[in-house]
């Protein structure tokens, strides 16, 4: 198990510094002088050499690279070129928010798909499991700010029964909790779906119904038990994505977390602030994997040997 766990560790680092490398250059290829951002356009020749030298931008970029991982390794994140604060404490302000929201999507996720899941499984085939599944189908297809809007207009704008935006009590979380609820609780459907139906057909789900176990007993301990390993998988990925900060619904509801500082740094070529919410995210995004990694290597030891 030890050697498992230090596989999957090895491999995150490595994803990670790939992210990292991917990232810095990418940025690097967009034509602006982050020397203008943070003197302004009207600064003088002088100025922006001296701030050029001050911040490393006279160097090389695989020698501002190198200096840029240096102090992501000590735990510096740089600073805001726009805002001239530190990236991790700005991150870390947005964090509150963005964890708020996404712990009550990935909840309303959960509560519309799992039960919808079982019900379409259990009806396979029946006229239930053909509109349900059909509705599915559309709600992964739709996209989230055009549904958040949709949302906004009718019961923000026209009955008035949330707000039209911001950040708040529970009432302003509902909105863009239910807008990622409904898009992802369409994923959790038709993979615990698919799933059920391919365990229903196992020999032991037989031999437990032959030897007169309850459908109820049969349904919880032995077909969705052994359903949910999929559904884990989706899960850890897309926890991992939501404390991140899903940039489209945050922009959408005005919603004062990390998608909405990724989304002002991109628009203001905030370079300190563009590479910390990346690497966090990505972060957030590797560790839940490794977490569900893990976990299977618990669940199925088999594993433990791919």
């Amino acid at each position: 198990m030890f050697a498992y766990v230090l596989r999957r560790l090895i491999g995150a680092v490595i994803v990670l510094w790939g992210i990292s490398v991917i990232t810095f250059f990418m940025i690097f290829a967009v034509p602006s002088d982050p020397a203008l951002i943070i003197a302004g356009p009207h600064a003088s020749p002088a100025t922006l050499a001296a701030i050029r030298i001050k911040y490393g931008l006279n160097q090389p970029e695989p020698i501002q690279y190198l200096h840029y991982m240096g102090r992501l390794l000590h735990g510096n994140l740089g600073t805001s070129y726009v805002y001239n604060l530190p990236v991790a404490q700005m991150i870390w302000q947005r964090f509150g928010p963005t964890a708020e929201l996404a712990l009550a999507a990935f909840v309303a996720e959960l509560l519309i798909g799992i039960p919808l899941g079982i019900y379409t499984a259990k009806h396979a085939r029946k006229i239930s499991d053909y509109f349900l599944s059909a509705l599915a189908l559309v709600g992964i297809s739709l996209p989230v700010f055009w549904l958040g809007m949709i949302l906004l207009y009718y019961f923000a704008y026209q009955i008035r029964i949330f707000p039209l935006g911001g950040t708040g009590g529970i009432q302003y979380v509902i909105l863009p909790a239910l807008t990622y609820g409904i898009t992802g609780a369409a994923v959790y459907l038709r993979l615990l779906r698919a799933s059920m139906l391919e365990v229903l057909n196992q020999d032991y789900v037989r031999t437990a119904r032959a030897k007169g176990a309850s459908e109820r007993r049969v349904t919880i301990n032995h077909v969705l038990r052994n359903a949910l390993i999929p559904v884990i998988t989706f899960g850890g990925m897309d926890i991992g994505a939501l404390l991140s900060g899903v940039i489209l619904i945050e922009a959408t509801f005005n919603w004062n977390g990390l998608g909405e500082l990724a989304y002002q740094s991109i628009s203001q070529l905030d370079t300190p602030i563009i590479m910390g919410t990346v690497m966090f995210a990505a972060t957030f995004v590797v560790l839940f994997n490794l977490i569900v990694d893990i976990l299977y290597g618990f669940i199925d030891p088999r594993i433990r040997y791919d």
